[in-house]
């Protein structure tokens, strides 16, 4: 399912009265609302006593300024924009065709800022980007440590959302997250339901011990008593799945792969054949993401299927709602879910 990060509560207004403003602000500190403004942007035209005057204010007043209304006191544009680490990779594609859908549905332009490293220039530079008025929204795909290094690095003034991996750090704003927790630990169970002692996993570059996939596929391990495998790293590309693929062939003991992703699935799959394994009837193979054409392969890919279209389009929403002071909308998201086809079965008798 998906889970909002929600805002930090503000204090509740008096029973029967509105919220205060900024002018409500003004008059019981007994200065101008230009001047609160300036207060409020950290701006270094107010006289020490002056600042702490109106603060004082605002804390008797329970005044709380919300990110929206201080990015558009900052004049920001009605537009959003993108910050991502990859453009390519399916997860992040279809993340960002969801984004660009749902903006031109509602007729604002998306730039896209990509960040190549998590080293603190890189991530400054990206950072100086999107502060920037003109940069709107920002939306951060935040899958990977770049993303996450942007996300923590942020100003609170830039109203931003983040398309977070689950379990990742509260920073404090709205985050939408896909469970890969539980869709995971559901591949697992499904594996060891069938028959297989245990299950290896061949996992994506930016999964830690921390990532969703890992954490469900370990603990639906451990949950069931079955060994908890070494887990098998690899590269993006096909050529290192290829070579853990490999690596897995060799064993005669391994008889179920989850993959971290479905073109690893894709790498590990002619590993197998090459080394004369048969899938499903020597090896299952579990993909996650459900990528376009999976359900085509030779055999049809046992796989996570991954609403990262409807990601974006929640993340969209989201970015919108926290430029403009709008209430926060529900994330429509379809959960993850196992699709099952031709690529999982029994373990071979011996």
């Amino acid at each position: 399912m998906t889970s909002p990060t929600p805002r930090r509560a503000s204090r509740p207004p008096a029973r029967g009265s509105a919220a205060p403003s900024i002018r409500d602000v003004a008059a019981a500190a007994g200065v101008s609302y230009q001047t609160v403004s300036r207060v409020l942007n950290d701006s270094p035209r107010v006289r020490p006593e002056t600042r702490a005057t109106v603060l004082d204010a605002i804390d008797r007043l329970g005044f709380r300024p919300s990110r929206a209304a201080r990015a558009l006191s900052l004049g920001r544009a009605r537009a959003i924009t993108v910050v991502t680490s990859n453009t390519v990779l399916y997860g992040y594609a279809a993340t960002l065709q969801g984004i660009e859908e749902a903006a031109r549905a509602a007729g604002l332009p998306v730039g896209i800022r990509v960040v190549e490293s998590a080293e603190p220039a890189e991530v400054k530079q990206t950072v100086d980007h999107v502060s920037d008025a003109s940069a709107g929204g920002v939306v951060v795909i935040a899958f990977d440590p770049m993303g996450v290094a942007v996300l923590e690095a942020l100003p609170a003034h830039v109203p931003a959302v983040a398309a977070a991996e689950p379990g990742a750090p509260d920073q404090g704003r709205v985050a939408i997250k896909l469970d890969e927790r539980r869709a995971a630990a559901d591949a697992t169970r499904h594996l060891l339901g069938l028959g297989h002692r245990t299950v290896h996993h061949v996992a994506v570059p930016c999964e830690g011990e921390g990532g969703g996939r890992f954490v469900g596929w370990r603990d639906a391990l451990r949950a069931a008593g079955a060994p908890v495998p070494e887990v098998v790293s690899c590269g993006w590309d096909i050529a290192s799945a290829y070579a853990a693929g490999r690596k897995l062939a060799a064993d005669p003991d391994v008889t179920a792969i989850l993959c971290g992703n479905d073109e690893i699935s894709q790498g590990v799959r002619r590993a197998l054949y090459d080394a004369g394994r048969d899938v499903p009837g020597d090896v299952s193979i579990v993909g996650f993401d459900d990528m376009p054409g999976s359900e085509f392969w030779t055999p049809a890919l046992t796989t996570v299927r991954m609403d990262f279209a409807g990601l974006g389009r929640a993340c969209f929403h989201a970015a919108v709602a926290e430029l403009t002071g709008e209430e926060q909308p529900k994330p429509a998201v379809a959960a993850p879910s196992l699709v099952v086809r031709e690529s999982t079965g029994r373990p071979p008798r011996h």
